[in-house]
């Protein structure tokens, strides 16, 4: 059995314009001095120079040096963004036209050809820098249709399943090829939102082996899924883990779906760590269960809390949780050190 690592931070909501938030290694020194052992990085905001990186490893060995003097190491690599472009149903065209280059914006099927290289070249950037994951998004083709109402189509749902898995086939082949996972955070608003669309998915794929999953138990939280039978039902394929908070509280006036609220006022509404409903302890118990040795990385997203202290907490509260596996049985002191040939007597075996 195999301790998982952390905790990791992923960066995404804290990268910004000011100091220390806007240059890599000045995050990884803040954040090793607040506990951090690892950072997910988002690829999209130019923390490190991506090009070079799919080409030099001398460079990305340089890189690891640098992050490995502040204290830190990288975790995962992120696609979350340039995921979702792969699969965008044209209602959200305009809104996710924002994710990408100016030079794709207004042309959907250049704007895929764009994501779909990106994601690509962070499986190669993984590989050189020594990762076997990287997470990312689907994208989503039916999430429109999510409420059968009117009735969907027959074959709609399939249709798009198809659609989505042809898309994604060539890139997790490649990703067979250097050895990498794509661990697809399951997400609403994404096609793959929970174990039956994944599965959906992974039919269309004929299983393939790097298809995976970023499991977050915030996301089941908000949808009412039982988070915990979750990972005993696919711990297999979960490759990577975000330790996030939520709540869903009952209200008469509103449930999981929001009412079109901010995140403030709907039911369910994610939360620092420790100030939401989720059962941690359970989790990381099932995560020691299931010799996950991947890492316990953060992702802070809070409607109350401000990002810093989030951060700083949320340090503490992995590191207190992280369960350091056994490496022998509790009651290995009373074994009886029997030999096969006493255990066939035991049994009767020999009598004859």
């Amino acid at each position: 059995m195999k301790t998982l690592k952390g905790p990791g931070l992923f960066l995404a909501q804290f990268v910004g314009d000011k100091p220390p938030f806007n240059d890599l290694f000045a995050i990884a020194k803040w954040a090793a001095a607040l506990g951090y052992k690892g950072l997910q990085i988002p690829t999209g905001d130019n923390l490190f120079d991506l090009d070079l990186a799919a080409t030099s490893k001398d460079y990305c060995d340089e890189l690891k040096g640098k992050l490995v003097e502040l204290g830190v190491e990288i975790t995962e690599l992120s696609t979350h963004i340039q995921g979702q472009l792969v699969a965008v149903h044209p209602a959200y065209d305009a809104l996710f036209d924002n994710f990408a280059p100016e030079a794709v914006r207004g042309n959907p099927q250049a704007r895929q050809e764009w994501a779909v290289g990106h994601v690509k070249k962070v499986g190669l950037v993984s590989k050189n820098l020594g990762l076997d994951t990287h997470v990312s998004f689907s994208g989503a083709l039916a999430w429109p249709y999510v409420y059968p109402w009117p009735q969907r189509p027959g074959g709609l749902v399939e249709e798009a399943f198809a659609e989505l898995a042809k898309r994604w086939k060539p890139i997790l082949d490649y990703h067979e090829e250097l050895g990498v996972d794509v661990a697809y955070e399951l997400h609403p608003g994404e096609d793959l939102h929970d174990g039956v669309t994944f599965e959906r998915f992974l039919e269309e794929l004929d299983g393939h082996g790097r298809a995976n999953i970023l499991y977050d138990p915030s996301h089941f939280v908000l949808q009412a899924l039982d988070y915990l039978a979750f990972i005993d039902i696919y711990h297999d394929r979960i490759k990577a883990f975000h330790v996030k908070d939520a709540e869903l509280q009952y209200s008469g006036r509103s449930g999981v779906y929001g009412g079109y609220q901010s995140w403030v006022d709907r039911p369910g509404r994610f939360r620092s760590l420790g100030d939401g409903s989720v059962d941690f302890k359970s989790i990381f118990s099932k995560m020691a269960q299931y010799d996950f040795e991947g890492w316990a990385v953060l992702e802070w997203e809070c409607a109350l809390k401000h990002p810093e202290d989030g951060a700083r907490e949320g340090a503490t509260f992995i590191t207190d949780h992280i369960i350091r596996v056994t490496e022998h049985a509790f009651d290995d002191f009373a074994s009886s050190g029997v030999d096969a040939a006493t255990n066939r007597r035991l049994l009767g075996l020999d009598e004859d």
